[in-house]
């Protein structure tokens, strides 16, 4: 696995080094009953005006309009579809066999990707050829898309996401598709932490680096999925960190553990300036006029 990585890296060094086009991202976005929030997404990723985008829209097989929007974009999409799937897994597993992007990831139908992220991430991956996942800095919002707080981040530990929580922000996580298929992909079985899980194999194999810029918004709103079930979310984030460390099935070992990584997080957060950090009055300003309160007058 480790050869076939290292190859990868050696083909991205290849491409960065004889000036290539920009490599093609391709991005899923996963939807079920986010009419309300869907075109915004839609639009937030069109609008990069990225020239190397693959696009897919795999939709649960909604009833609240969201085929009408999807049907108005049709064209600019690479593919979407409108069926009953198992799930958000699922869909973007959908998704992701149908991809052919040197570059992936994903962005829910309630998240937006901040202007010129697109670019950013490809430039990055670029200059960057070793590198073969990074996750950038992010927003977060209301459910009317104002602006809430902003979530800059430190840099990947291991430690500290295993043992106090998952901090990256996943529609600003991206990777390249020999790793995605190295690890063999989301797992079917987590069905509210497939990111966490997701991001944990990737850390086994590879270096996770960090993009220091603002690449998307994250929603944050009663209704989330994740919010509603947190209980079963924190059992799957639970069986990540077991079947890396036993010990944390064991009360006290696991306080230890939180306790460390807990403090090692704020101290590097600290030093990142994630505590104190200032949002570009652009960005405020791109969302105040997309805010769903203004378009909707």
């Amino acid at each position: 696995m480790a050869v076939k990585l290292l190859e990868a890296a050696g083909r991205a060094a290849n491409r960065a080094q004889d000036r290539c086009p920009w490599p093609r991202i391709s991005l899923v976005t996963c939807s079920y009953q986010q009419g309300r929030y869907l075109e915004q997404a839609i639009r937030s990723v069109l609008d990069q005006d990225y020239p190397a985008l693959e696009y897919l829209v795999i939709d649960g097989g909604s009833t609240d309009g969201s085929v009408d929007i999807l049907r108005r974009y049709e064209t600019a999409l690479a593919f979407w579809v409108s069926e009953p799937d198992g799930g958000q897994t699922d869909a973007l597993i959908k998704g992701f066999s149908r991809s052919t992007g040197e570059i992936m990831g994903w962005l829910c139908s309630d998240d937006l990707l901040l202007p010129g992220a697109l670019r950013a991430v490809a430039a990055f991956f670029l200059a960057h050829p070793s590198v073969m996942a990074a996750y950038g800095n992010a927003l977060w919002i209301d459910r009317e898309g104002r602006f809430l707080r902003a979530k800059k981040e430190m840099g990947f530990s291991r430690f500290v996401f295993l043992h106090d929580h998952n901090y990256v922000p996943q529609p600003s996580m991206f990777w390249r598709r020999e790793l995605y298929r190295a690890v063999h992909g989301l797992d079917p079985r987590f069905d509210l932490a497939m990111d966490a899980d997701l991001w944990e194999r990737f850390s086994r194999v590879t270096r996770i680096a960090h993009i220091p810029r603002y690449l998307s918004c994250m929603r944050f709103y009663a209704e989330q999925k994740t919010r509603r079930r947190r209980l079963e979310a924190d059992q799957e984030d639970q069986a990540i960190r077991c079947r890396n460390h036993p010990a944390t099935g064991h009360p006290l070992a696991a306080r230890a553990l939180r306790l460390a990584a807990r403090s090692l997080r704020v101290a590097a957060k600290a030093l990142a300036g994630g505590y104190t950090a200032r949002v570009p009055a652009a960005y405020l300003d791109w969302l105040e006029e997309r805010a769903l309160g203004n378009t909707e007058r």
